[in-house]
């Protein structure tokens, strides 16, 4: 597959292998650095070192390789897996709360991946060795729809339409206070965080990152709103909450945890208390997805229904704070 991509002005100055890694976040820095370094990327149609700083109007070219990941390296383990669909080149799963997609630093083992190796042996690998299958990723304790590859085909494709911004994303969350608007967008850039690199920040010079939102419910003290993110930045939803002062419930990260009940009552701040650690993580859920199938060409949606934690908390909140 090859792939052609212009620079803009806000990306001059930047490496090229570093580029291309934030474009293409299914290849690993080690995998694009190769590409490179053998020709398979040109730049103005000359070939240029990892290491070149790209300016405005540069146009890159990308013939992508082929990457053996070694996938018997992922030790298979019998986890629970819901799925929702399944056929020779997707896998769709409903992911639990608290489970993380793949093994990284701190979580070598109980993966997702290793719940698919388990599963199925015939997983996309076009990604490294520990990304079997993954296309995109939803948080540790975001739970929801996610589609796997099961062929290096149907990643490609789908990975070309979240690319491409073809994939309809709907999320449910469940945040803090009322809002003042019922329906609007949230159009702020995000940058990864220099004090923690595990967190972002809304900041002009990041990457754009665009959220559709709508309340559907409002409480005293929370709202149900649902979120349609039209770009896939990592946290996105969750920062672009807690920018607008309504951050997702339970999101210690992003200023969504028991300090927003400063100034309650004292029994109501037992009672939320109480709630948020029956919850025991955040409150957003990836609720519906929709993508073109790989190999049918047909438009497929997937929906699951809240688990019932949130559903719990809303029930409640509806009945002593509605």
């Amino acid at each position: 597959m090859n792939t052609e991509k212009r620079v803009y002005s806000d990306e001059e100055e930047i490496r090229l292998d570093h580029y291309l890694v934030k474009q293409f976040s299914d290849y690993s820095r080690t995998q694009i650095q190769k590409m490179i370094k053998n020709d398979h990327v040109t730049v103005n149609d000359c070939v240029e070192k990892v290491s070149y700083k790209l300016q405005e109007g540069d146009s890159i070219h990308i013939e992508f390789m082929e990457f053996k990941t070694g996938n018997q390296n992922i030790i298979p383990e019998p986890i629970p897996l819901d799925i929702l669909f399944e056929d020779d080149e997707i896998l769709v799963i409903n992911k639990q709360a608290g489970l993380v997609v793949h093994p990284g630093k701190g979580n070598y083992t109980g993966t997702l991946v290793h719940g698919l190796k388990y599963h199925c042996t015939d997983l996309s690998s076009v990604n490294d060795a520990s990304r079997p299958g993954i296309v995109h990723r939803l948080d540790q304790y975001t739970s929801g729809v996610m589609v796997v590859a099961k062929t290096n085909n149907a990643h490609r494709k789908i990975a070309a339409q979240f690319q491409d911004r073809l994939v309809t994303k709907t999320y449910l969350g469940i945040t803090w206070g009322v809002w003042k608007e019922q329906k609007g967008s949230i159009n702020a850039s995000l940058k990864r965080s220099r004090k923690d690199p595990t967190s972002f920040r809304v900041d002009e010079t990041g990457r754009s990152a665009v959220t559709d939102y709508s309340v559907l419910k409002e409480f005293r003290y929370m709202s149900v709103v649902e979120f349609s993110p039209k770009t896939g930045r990592t946290h996105q939803l969750r920062v672009h909450a807690a920018h607008m002062n309504h951050s997702v419930i339970n999101d210690e990260k992003y200023n969504g945890g028991l300090n927003r009940t400063k100034g309650f009552l004292p029994e109501v701040q037992r009672d939320i208390k109480l709630l948020l650690k029956k919850l025991g993580r955040h409150a957003l859920h990836a609720q519906r997805l929709s993508f073109t199938h790989p190999q049918s060409g047909e438009m497929v949606n997937f929906t699951v229904e809240l688990p019932q934690d949130m559903q719990s908390l809303i029930d409640y909140m509806q009945a002593h704070y509605g």
